[in-house]
Parts: C-alpha cells; sequence; structure tokens
C-alpha cells in the first residue's frame, strides 16, 4: 500500500467573521522528505495555512491531511506529527530552557526522554543556557528554543514559518545546516520566508501565494527553467543610436545606457538566436564592444513578477 504524502491539503477555504477571505480554494501536496518553500507578500495568507495545517485556526471548508491522519477527524494523531517553529515566543519568561522544552514533548503525550532534549539543545547550541532562565536568553537564543519547543516531540512534519527574520548569520547558518540534518533522518520541511535566496538555496519545491490564492507550485529547477530568463549586456566604447536594420527583427535585443549598452534577452533554455551567431552579426553590422556580462533571474524576480501578474 501507498504511503501517504507528508502533507495533503484539499479544497480549503477561510473567511474571518469580518468578511476577510484570507484563503481562497487552496490545493497542495508535500511528499514525505521534502523542503516546500512557501513564499508571498504580507498578509498573502501564508501564516493562515500554516495554522489552519497545525490545528490552531479552524478552516470554512475542506480539508488537511498530515501523513494521512485528517486533521479534525484525527485532531490528535495529525497534531502530534507536527511541529510548528512560530514567529515570536510565547512562554513563561521564568521557566528554563530545560523545563520548558521537556514540558512541550509532555503535551504531546511523549514519555519523558532527557537524551533526545539534550541531543536538540546541543544541535542548537542551546546546551550551555539549560538551566537558564528564559528572560535571560538573547535575542538568537530565544528564536533557537522556539525550534527546541518544536523538536520536542520528534514531529515528521516541521513548519517554519519566517525562521530567519531579524537573526544573526551565524544563526541562520546554524538553522540551515539544521534543516539540511532533519530532511536527512525523513523530516518534512516548511518553510515560509522573505528571504527567498533562502529558498532558493534549500527547497525541493515552491509555492507562491498571493491574495489567499495559491498562484503556482513548481519544482524549483523547473520553475526557473520556464519563467527564469538570462540577460546578455554588451558594452561599446561608441553609442549607437539606433539599431541597424533587420538586426532586431526578433525583438529580443535593446538599446540601453544612452545608446552605449546592448542588452539581449533570452529563456533559461537558451531559446533564441546563437549567442555567437548573434556576435558575428553584430560584428559584420560594424558594432564593437568592450566588454560583457551574462546574467539570470533569480527566484526573486521570478517571484515578483508572478505576484505583479496577479495583481
Amino acid at each position: 500500500m501507498e504511503e501517504p504524502p507528508a502533507l495533503a491539503v484539499s479544497a480549503l477555504n477561510k473567511t474571518f467573521g469580518s468578511g476577510f477571505e484570507a484563503l481562497r480554494d487552496i490545493d497542495l501536496e508535500v511528499s514525505r522528505g521534502e523542503i516546500f518553500g512557501l513564499l508571498g507578500p504580507n498578509g498573502a495568507g501564508k501564516t493562515t495555512l500554516i495554522s489552519i495545517i497545525c490545528g490552531l485556526v479552524n478552516a470554512s471548508s475542506g480539508w488537511v491531511r498530515v501523513n494521512g491522519h485528517d486533521n479534525v477527524a484525527a485532531f490528535r494523531a495529525a497534531r502530534a506529527d507536527v511541529g510548528l517553529v512560530p514567529q515570536e515566543l510565547t512562554t513563561d519568561a521564568f521557566e528554563t530552557v530545560w523545563a520548558t522544552v521537556s514540558f512541550t514533548r509532555g503535551l504531546f503525550g511523549k514519555p519523558l526522554d532527557p537524551a533526545h532534549i539534550e541531543k536538540v539543545l546541543r544541535d542548537l547550541a542551546l546546551w550551555e543556557k539549560r538551566n537558564s532562565r528564559i528572560m535571560m536568553l538573547s535575542g538568537g537564543m530565544k528564536r533557537r528554543l522556539l525550534i527546541a519547543k518544536a523538536l520536542a516531540h520528534e514531529p515528521r512534519v516541521l513548519f517554519l514559518d519566517e525562521p530567519t527574520a531579524g537573526v544573526d548569520v551565524d544563526l541562520r547558518q546554524d538553522m540551515w545546516q539544521l534543516v539540511r540534518t532533519l530532511r536527512e533522518s525523513g523530516v518534512t520541511i516548511v518553510l515560509t520566508t522573505h528571504y527567498i535566496e533562502e529558498a532558493e538555496l534549500m527547497a525541493d519545491r515552491v509555492g507562491v501565494i498571493n491574495r489567499g490564492e495559491l498562484v503556482l507550485v513548481e519544482d524549483k529547477g523547473e520553475l526557473m527553467r520556464r519563467f527564469g530568463g538570462k540577460r546578455l549586456t554588451l558594452y561599446m566604447p561608441e553609442p549607437l543610436e539606433s539599431l541597424p536594420a533587420g538586426l532586431d527583427a526578433t525583438g529580443d535585443l535593446q538599446l540601453a545606457a544612452d545608446g552605449y549598452e546592448l542588452i539581449y534577452t533570452y529563456d533559461q533554455d537558451g531559446q533564441g538566436r546563437d549567442i555567437a551567431a548573434l556576435l558575428t552579426e553584430l560584428s559584420q553590422a560594424g558594432i564593437r564592444f568592450t566588454d560583457l556580462h551574462t546574467e539570470q533571474s533569480s527566484l526573486e524576480d521570478i517571484f515578483v513578477s508572478l505576484v505583479r501578474e496577479k495583481q
């Protein structure tokens, strides 16, 4: 029998009492052991979607299953498989690090396991702070504590909601190393982030949500291939007033910087005229250049264009 996906969401809608439609017809599947990046501008519905999946907010309609467990009909089983790293720490400031992480494990009905708690704290560089009260921790240490609490009950699906917003570079690097280690152990990761370069670096697939709608879900490589573009810029010693007749028959060439730059745009697959042939055409037309530069669209460029299309 085929295993169910780590996460399945179908026809999910959420309308708040005020009439605000936060989510509209969300369908999503996330495979076991996958890192899925959920991207969207502020207010797009990212946190609402995660809150519904984790059982913190009720959906208006539709359903969610975590490892095959319906998160309403089998709430305890579904919730036990989920770990959530929220954006803010809400816990008793007078508790110690060890006590709050151990208590969180107990909330999920898990037996005491000091060895597991120790491993989590060591992995997050919190072991030396295990007896410190939460109010004595720095901002970075509190963020590490959020992750430790989420991992206390050994979840199989981990949600990271803006995990590196406002943290220092060292913590960010530590966190992504931890994410890689968790994925290697079979944990499925769903992350929302404003740092799109992190999604580009870490995620296997990417979903873009905007105004409550899941605009696109795509394998990251395929997304870059389909929507990414490349650009070749040629720098000329003398400005061109216009392109020679016939040179820009396909509309992929344009002048910039008052005629000192010639820009050739082509897609990620290299579809379009051959660059060597283009350079030969330019030479035959008497156009000389002193330097050239190539660049390609980043995931951020693609994200911005997709969101703009849906405005």
